[in-house]
């Protein structure tokens, strides 16, 4: 007989009266005054093993076994006796009767006990093996598996190609720090680890291969966060000859098809749409969570000319906005409440949080309770009223400042309350799945501090064909052929169709200030290749680690990433990054200062 002949966790009815090999890993053991209970463990599940003494060699060896030695068990398959089955295991009905068991390895005691879900990140990531032998990280693991394979299979019928890229490759500025490589043989020069295969898809579509996909490993050397690793997987995918409403049906196809082979789940179809404006103006984000319904109302021009000038002040500067953002029931929070949200927002750069709360609309501003009311005239008041839509009983808050502080601020504000136990009492967010196409992002966002236009999603990205005419004449104004696909507040992923023609690209070089000489410097082989026919074409990447994270409902995308990085994006496993001696130095002509 094998070694094994069915895994622990499906041992079921079906295989009553058969003699089966097991192998795993104690999980407990439990010593019943001359009986001996073994729950083995792998990665399908458990199953109880007893042990009785009529077996002398067998329960000697059951006597010495402990917590995490790895066992081979051979046994046979008996009903449990009435009243002790397991209903949570699928081998809850059954148990092993041994009759032979060998200790194949075993285990020192274990630093914490498997089933402890109490941990703190430090001690799990510093025993990231034990940790992944925990029931829940060895289910999000399968589940990774699964939503990979089931990716591979849709985009495999639709005839895409799986092409690796280099790793290997060009430093070129796409947003975030490159990890650069020094080259022992060439002398001063680096290679950049890639954020992303974003030329060599391109080159892949000049080059003929008109389907390409690829889960790959990229890298970013940024300030990291639970949804941010410097290394992450992406499922990286580019198309030829298809439009932007064709490239998005089909990639909302396979995530709803994702979703529904390994969850179960039904997603929205199609996915609602929404213009990247309409998301900031309605949410302040660009990745709104439309479990949450609460939406933000613009009252920029209604407080031009109030005494207040905590509202008038950047009513009347550019960019400038007071937005108000209305809570349903909202009237019965306490002051130490709303001046803890008052705190929160001060993260996000505001300079407090202004509300009033609506207790009676009948009576006019005498049943409107705040320490602003009296700067603000009769129609400010009514125009906060009427466009929030507020009602007996609400709070309203606001937001007054530059529109990217108002936006951050309130949009968290937005979030937290909604998803806090206030909200979830008041019916302020459901639960579930809410997909969403933000599209029509800008094609510019303009630097401050160095006075030019910058690529909002990379240089690469495709006007709206309407708008070409304005990348010389008003850049501010240009879409862009730019999609994100959103979930649950979540970017799952988002691309674009790629500009084809040397002339457009030209054109956006010049929006952005960057001149023949260093556009050739930083991207000579592709704008090379554009020259030889290149086809029209885009595409999308998806964060595999985030979809994954949202479907195990994991706190942190850590934990569906076998060996991860810590915030401070270190790997407590092998304590990398390390110091490296001298004479490795020496090869790479590097010296430390």
């Amino acid at each position: 007989m094998s070694m094994r002949t069915e895994y622990c966790g499906r041992v079921a009815e079906n295989r009553l009266g058969e003699t089966i090999s097991l192998c795993g890993w104690v999980h407990r053991r439990r010593d019943h005054g001359g009986v001996i209970f073994i729950d083995l463990r792998d990665r399908e599940g458990v199953v109880q093993v007893v042990c009785d003494p009529d077996r002398v060699d067998m329960f000697k060896a059951a006597e010495d076994v402990r917590n995490e030695f790895c066992l081979q068990i051979t046994g046979l398959v008996r009903a449990r006796p009435a009243g002790t089955e397991n209903a949570g295991l699928t081998s809850g009905k059954i148990e092993v009767l041994c009759h032979e068991l060998v200790v194949l390895n075993a285990s020192v005691t274990p630093p914490f006990q498997i089933e402890d879900d109490n941990l703190s990140e430090t001690t799990r990531l510093t025993h990231r093996v034990l940790d992944l032998r925990r029931p829940q990280m060895q289910e999000n693991m399968k589940l990774r598996y699964r939503v990979a394979m089931e990716v591979r299979k849709y985009l495999d019928a639709r005839e895409f190609i799986d092409i690796e890229t280099p790793m290997l490759t060009k430093s070129t500025p796409e947003g975030a720090r490159d990890y650069l490589v020094p080259s022992r043989v060439n002398a001063g020069h680096f290679f950049a680890l890639p954020q992303s295969p974003q030329l060599f898809k391109q080159l892949l579509m000049v080059s003929g291969f008109d389907r390409y996909y690829q889960i790959v490993k990229c890298f970013r050397d940024e300030d990291l966060r639970a949804d941010r690793q410097p290394e992450f997987t992406q499922i990286d995918c580019e198309t030829s000859f298809l439009g932007e409403q064709e490239i998005r049906d089909m990639f909302e196809t396979m995530i709803r098809t994702v979703f529904k082979n390994t969850m179960g789940v039904e997603l929205a179809n199609p996915f609602p749409v929404m213009a990247h404006s309409e998301a900031m103006r309605r949410f302040g984000s660009d990745k709104p969570d439309l479990r949450v319904k609460l939406e933000f109302a613009d009252l920029t021009d209604a407080m031009r000319d109030v005494g207040f000038t905590v509202f008038s002040n950047p009513a009347n500067t550019k960019d400038g906005r007071v937005t108000a953002l209305r809570i349903p029931g909202g009237a019965e929070m306490s002051r130490s409440e709303i001046d803890s949200y008052g705190e929160f927002v001060k993260i996000y750069g505001a300079k407090g949080l202004a509300w009033i709360k609506v207790n009676d609309i009948a009576a006019g501003r005498d049943g409107l309770q705040s320490p602003i009311v009296k700067n603000l005239h009769d129609a400010a008041l009514t125009a906060i009223l009427e466009r929030t839509g507020a009602q007996n009983g609400d709070i309203v808050f606001f937001g007054a400042d530059r529109v990217k502080v108002v936006y951050d601020a309130l949009g968290a504000l937005r979030l937290k309350i909604g998803h806090s136990e206030f909200g979830k009492k008041k019916g302020l967010a459901e639960s579930g799945w809410q997909p969403l196409w933000v599209i029509d992002f800008p094609m510019f966002e303009y630097d401050e501090a160095d006075g030019r236009w910058t690529a909002s999603h990379h240089p690469f990205t495709s006007p709206k064909d309407e708008h070409l005419d304005y990348l010389e004449t008003d850049p501010g104004r240009c879409l862009a052929k730019a999609y994100d696909m959103v979930l649950n507040g979540w970017e799952i992923g988002g691309g674009s169709v790629r500009i084809h023609r040397e002339e457009v690209q030209s054109k956006v070089f010049r929006a952005l200030k960057i001149n023949a000489e260093e556009a050739r410097l930083k991207f000579g082989f592709l704008l090379d290749a554009l020259q030889y026919g290149a086809p029209p074409h885009g595409g999308i990447a998806f964060g595999l680690d985030r979809i994954v994270t949202m479907m195990a409902g994991a706190d942190s995308i850590r934990d569906v990433i076998a060996f991860p990085k810590t915030q401070r994006a270190q790997d407590l496993l092998t304590q990398a990054p390390s110091q490296v001696d001298e004479k490795q130095l020496r090869e790479l002509h590097i010296k430390l200062r």
